[in-house]
């Protein structure tokens, strides 16, 4: 079997990981690895931009890589295990998983412990990491103890990981483990871990060290990578630094043929929105038509008539009522509690939309193009964006989460990246440079200056652009505009579903009390 390479840590695993999905991705397909598993640190917030750079390569190259759906599992009481999903039940374990350790703490941290993987492992491929350091235990200890059930609990779907650390003790580490693997009674499965796409990388994955840890570059001491070999590798390289252990190379491989999921078996279904006996269709209907009676007490022309007639048969067809009903609903709790809101944007050029109170334009006195709102030809989801009075939001929102509970709604995430300002401070207090300097040259940075740092404005401030330094500044800086900083959210992105939505996504803690938000964006 070929080598897959199943423990990929991104750069959503923040300020961590050296590269963005992505370019996983496309170093992945140069290769020629038929498949990879995006394993972030307690998350999959970066698998479905991998997931896109798949699709865009084999659409480009007629073939991709294999994204394999995967999360690396670091728990409380001492076990690091990559959760692999066999299937779509799978994936609803592991999203289910993630929310509890992530609903437990507060925002940006998780909490899980062994026994949460005892509980969610079903279905799951995992690959057990060795202990903190390789440090293969010699007699009974904590670490093998929670092993031993995993691997009881789990029989058949457990491997131990081996990955080099290119430090020269790689063949004695790996006949260690693999006599911890045969003492266990499971299989040894190889894996570069790699962290970066390129060895190009190096530098910016010890930067990135540096701005997590809160200290400058040359203080890092052991901290910083020793050489840039924690790279995606082929499967030629893996074979050769696993010379004599060729069986854990081809392993992965096996791994990977037995992994079916993919995230486009993943499907959103919106809620019913059915009530009193009710389909949505025919209270959509009731609702519009009371409406038009309320917006035309002298009653409604022909014309107007007409238009809502159109308007709801589009809508049936397409198949959308639920969603207008939602939408009226909470613009009715609005209106009874003296919220102030207005819909806008191409929602206006809706009839039914002002029957029911979400906009206040009149197709009787404008010329409305609904197609510009819903068409059939577009298939494209209607976008109805309400306004609430910034002080009252909050009512809004905690309203919604009460009405589908905490299980069916979430607020969509917003990944905050850096920008160049940012890229520019972070980057010069990690290289040491003085604090007033850096300040002042990321003032100076303009929102026209684009992605790219201009030199000039170094030079105005007084840097000497033949230094290595200041090279290396833009360099490093110009790497960093565009990764991932954190997750935040949405002022008022909700997603809400039939079903339990952690079986979608993991579903988080965000920064504000009682709330909480999806992990992708």
């Amino acid at each position: 079997m070929s080598f897959a390479e199943l423990s990929v840590t991104s750069n959503f695993t923040f300020l961590t990981g050296a590269s963005h999905p992505e370019e996983m991705m496309r170093r992945a397909a140069d290769l020629g690895l038929p498949a990879l598993a995006i394993a972030d640190e307690n998350s999959v917030a970066g698998i479905v931009r991998a997931h896109v750079e798949a699709r865009e390569i084999a659409r480009r190259d007629g073939a991709a890589p294999r994204l394999i759906p995967a999360a690396r599992i670091v728990t409380r009481d001492g076990l690091t295990v990559t959760l692999l999903p066999r299937d779509r039940a799978a994936w609803g374990q592991l999203c289910r998983l993630l929310t509890d350790g992530r609903r437990r703490a507060r925002k940006g941290d998780c909490e899980l412990f062994a026994e949460d993987l005892l509980h969610r492992g079903e279905g799951q491929e995992m690959l057990l990491h060795p202990p903190a350091g390789d440090k293969v235990p010699k007699g009974p200890d904590d670490w093998t103890a929670l092993a031993l059930r995993l691997i009881t609990r789990c029989p058949g779907q457990v491997s131990l990981l081996m990955a080099p650390r290119y430090d020269g003790q790689d063949r004695a580490r790996f006949d260690r483990l693999a006599r911890l693997a045969d003492r266990l009674g499971i299989p040894p499965v190889a894996s570069a871990l790699p962290m970066m796409h390129h060895g190009a990388r190096r530098r910016l994955a010890d930067v990135l060290t540096a701005i997590r840890l809160g200290c400058r570059v040359d203080a890092l001491g052991r901290r910083a990578l020793a050489n840039a070999e924690t790279r995606l590798r082929p499967e030629s390289e893996m074979l050769r630094l696993f010379a004599g252990h060729e069986a854990a190379v081809h392993r992965s491989g096996e791994i990977a043929a037995g992994l079916s999921f993919t995230l486009d078996e993943l499907r959103y279904v919106y809620p019913s929105e059915t009530a009193d006996g009710e389909t949505a269709a025919q209270r959509l209907a009731r609702l519009a038509w009371a409406g038009l009676d309320w917006r035309y007490p002298a009653g409604a022309t022909d014309k107007v008539r007409a238009q809502m007639t159109h308007e709801l048969a589009l809508i049936g067809k397409l198949r959308y009522e639920p969603y207008f009903l939602t939408v009226h609903d909470i613009v009715q709790f609005a209106r009874t509690r003296g919220i102030l809101c207005q819909g806008r944007g191409s929602a206006a050029n809706s009839a039914v939309c002002y029957v029911l109170g979400v906009t206040s334009v009149d197709p009787a006195r404008a010329s409305l193009l609904f197609e510009r709102f819903i068409s059939a030809e577009r298939n494209e989801p209607p976008d109805i964006d309400i306004d609430f009075e910034h002080q009252r939001r909050e009512e809004v929102i905690q309203y919604i989460y009460g009405k589908y509970g905490r299980d069916r709604a979430a607020l969509t995430a917003v990944v905050i990246s850096y920008r160049p300002r940012s890229a520019l401070r972070d980057v010069g207090r990690a290289l040491g440079l003085d604090a007033d300097r850096i300040h002042e040259v990321a003032r100076s940075q303009q929102w026209f200056d684009g992605r790219r740092i201009d030199p000039e404005r170094l030079r105005e401030k007084g840097y000497d652009l033949s230094s290595h330094v200041t090279r290396l500044w833009i360099e490093l800086t110009e790497q960093l505009i565009g990764f991932p900083r954190h997750l935040s959210q949405h002022p008022g992105g909700f997603v809400i579903s039939r079903g339990p939505l952690a079986q979608l996504v993991p579903i988080e803690n965000a920064a504000m009390p009682e709330r909480s938000v999806i992990q992708w964006d």
